[in-house]
């Protein structure tokens, strides 16, 4: 078992709040779940969402490499088409 721990309850406006020793090393500002379960209360860190990566300016920057081509859609006959006649009009000229 783990360090034990007293904190108070006190009254804040309208609402009890409850004040947690300096010891746990917690950040202030930080955002904490309160769960009742059948022995008593657990109190937890929120889980933070892992930040994402944007990637969109690698493109293009390393020489040699290809994008894959896009086979999650079907082209609409009418891009087809449109691709087949500028293709037409280029072997014309």
């Amino acid at each position: 078992m783990g360090k034990e721990y007293r904190a108070k309850v006190f009254k804040s406006g309208n609402s009890l709040a409850l004040r947690l020793p300096k010891e746990l090393g917690l950040k202030e500002g930080s955002t904490m779940v309160l769960r009742e379960e059948r022995a008593g209360f657990v109190i937890e860190p929120e889980e933070t969402p892992r930040p994402k990566i944007d990637i969109s300016g690698f493109a293009g920057k390393a020489p040699g490499i290809k994008l894959a081509p896009r086979e999650d859609f079907e082209e609409r006959p009418s891009t087809i088409a449109a691709r087949e006649a500028a293709r037409k009009a280029r072997e014309a000229k």
